[in-house]
C-alpha cells in the first residue's frame, strides 16, 4: 500500500480518536445522537449599545461554554460595558469560574482600580491591568481543591472585550475570537492561539513540549487558556512560559460613532464553519431585516449547526450607534425568497406523493442554486424555515419526528 496512503489513514484515526473537550481520548465519538438545540437568550439595551446573546450545546455530551455580559460598570465605570465568551473543555469548572469572576478580578487590579475618568489612565495602564486580571484569576483559581489535587482538569479559552465611551479593549486567550465591522466589513478580528503558531510552537518547545498532530503533546488543541494547570508545571518557567500559556492578547480599537456597526464574541464552534467576512456578511444581512439580537444570534448558531459544527456554541453579537436598521426592501426580499422555497418544497412533496425525505429535498434544493440566499450563511441559513415546511407537508415523517 502506497505509504503516504498509509499516513493519511493513521492522522484520520488520531484525528477522529480526539474527544469533545479537545483532549485526546481513547474513546471514539463522544457525541450525542442528535443534536441538543435549546439554546439560552439573552438580550439589553444601554447607553448606545445593543446586544443579543445565544448558547446551545449542540452534539456534544456536555455544555462547556459560559457567558458574561454586563452594562454599566461598579464603581468608576459606569458608563463602560463588559462581555464575554469562554469556551470550555475537559468539564466546566474554569469556564463557569471565568464567568463569574474575570471582570471582577480586571477592575480590581491596581491600573482599573484608579481610573476615575478615562483621561486618568494610559491605554497602556488599562491594558496592563486587563492582562494582570488574567493572570491573577489563573493563579487563584490553582487553589480551587479540585483544582490543587488535580481532580478537575478542565480549562477555557476567553474572548472579552470592555468598552469605554471612547475605546474597544479586547482581550483573547485561546481559539474563541472576536470581529469588529466598520462600514459594513471586516476591520478588525483576533488571532487564534493555535500550537502551531510559530511564537505559540516555540514557548512550547522551550518548556519541553511538542506540537503533534496541531497539538500540544499531541493533545490539547489550543495553546493559551485559563485553567489546564498539568500544562502549567513547568519548573524555571514563568507563568507565561509554560506549555500552555494564560496571558490574554490584548488589542484597542478606537470607537467610531459614525462608522461602527457591530462586533460578535464567539467560541471556535462558530468559526469552524464561517469565516469571519461571512458571519459578518451573515449578520449584517439579518440586521436589515429584524432588530432582536438574540434571534440573529440564534440564526447564526442554527446555521453553524447546519453547516457542520459538531461543537458547544456560544455568541454575543454588540451593535453600536451606526448600526444598520431594518429596511422594507430587505424585509420584502426576504419574505420573496421563503415564498419561492415553500413552493419549490410543496412541488416536492406533490412529485413524490409524499414519499420523500427531507435529506432529498435540501440536496435538491442546494443543486438549483437558489439566489438571494442569505450571504455567508447560504441555504443551511434557511433550513429551520424549510424543516418547518416539511413537516407541515410530511407531519408522518421519520425526518419530521425526529426534528
Amino acid at each position: 500500500m502506497d505509504l503516504e496512503l498509509v499516513r493519511r489513514k493513521l492522522f484520520r484515526f488520531h484525528f477522529i480518536a480526539i474527544n469533545s473537550n479537545g483532549r485526546g481520548n481513547n474513546e471514539m465519538g463522544a457525541l450525542l445522537d442528535k443534536p441538543k438545540t435549546d439554546k439560552y437568550n439573552e438580550q439589553g439595551e444601554w447607553n448606545g449599545l445593543r446586544y443579543g446573546l445565544s448558547s446551545m450545546q449542540g452534539w456534544r455530551i456536555e455544555m462547556e461554554d459560559a457567558h458574561c455580559a454586563v452594562m454599566g460598570l461598579p464603581g468608576n465605570l459606569k458608563d463602560w460595558a463588559f462581555f464575554a465568551v469562554f469556551d470550555g473543555h475537559a468539564g466546566e469548572r474554569v469556564s463557569s469560574h471565568c464567568a463569574d469572576n474575570l471582570l471582577e478580578t480586571i477592575i480590581q487590579t491596581e491600573q482599573i482600580a484608579k481610573c476615575v475618568n478615562e483621561e486618568d489612565v494610559s491605554i497602556d495602564e488599562i491594558k496592563k491591568g486587563i492582562r494582570d486580571g488574567f493572570l491573577l484569576l489563573d493563579d487563584k483559581m490553582r487553589t480551587i481543591p479540585e483544582m490543587a489535587s488535580g481532580e478537575d482538569k478542565s480549562g477555557s479559552t476567553a474572548v472579552c472585550v470592555l468598552i469605554s465611551p471612547t475605546q474597544l479593549y479586547i482581550a483573547n486567550c485561546g481559539d474563541s475570537r472576536s470581529v469588529l465591522c466598520r462600514d459594513g466589513r471586516v476591520c478588525f478580528a483576533t488571532q487564534d492561539h493555535k500550537p502551531i503558531n510559530p511564537s505559540e510552537k516555540e514557548r512550547i518547545q522551550n518548556a519541553g513540549g511538542s506540537v503533534m498532530i496541531q497539538r500540544v503533546n499531541g493533545s490539547l488543541a489550543v495553546s493559551r487558556a485559563l485553567g489546564d494547570y498539568e500544562y502549567k508545571n513547568v519548573e524555571g518557567k514563568g507563568q507565561c512560559e509554560q506549555l500552555v500559556s494564560p496571558e490574554p492578547e490584548i488589542s484597542v480599537e478606537s470607537r467610531d460613532e459614525v462608522r461602527d456597526e457591530f462586533m460578535v464574541l464567539a467560541c471556535d464552534g462558530v468559526w469552524d464553519v464561517m469565516s469571519n467576512e461571512d458571519l459578518v456578511e451573515f449578520i449584517r444581512s439579518r440586521l436589515l431585516i429584524t432588530n432582536d439580537l438574540a434571534s440573529i444570534c440564534n440564526q447564526v448558531i442554527d446555521t453553524c449547526l447546519y453547516k457542520g459544527s459538531r461543537d458547544n456554541m456560544s455568541m454575543v453579537l454588540v451593535t453600536f450607534p451606526a448600526c444598520p436598521p431594518p429596511v422594507d426592501e430587505a424585509t420584502k426580499k426576504e419574505a420573496q425568497l421563503e415564498e419561492l422555497l415553500k413552493n419549490r418544497v410543496t412541488e416536492l412533496v406533490k412529485e413524490s406523493d409524499g414519499n420523500v425525505e427531507l435529506p432529498h429535498i435540501l440536496q435538491t434544493l442546494g443543486d438549483e442554486n437558489i439566489s438571494d440566499l442569505p450571504p455567508g450563511g447560504g441555504l443551511a441559513a434557511k433550513r429551520t424555515f424549510i424543516e418547518s415546511v416539511y413537516k407541515v407537508l410530511c407531519p408522518n415523517s421519520a425526518d419530521s419526528a425526529e426534528s
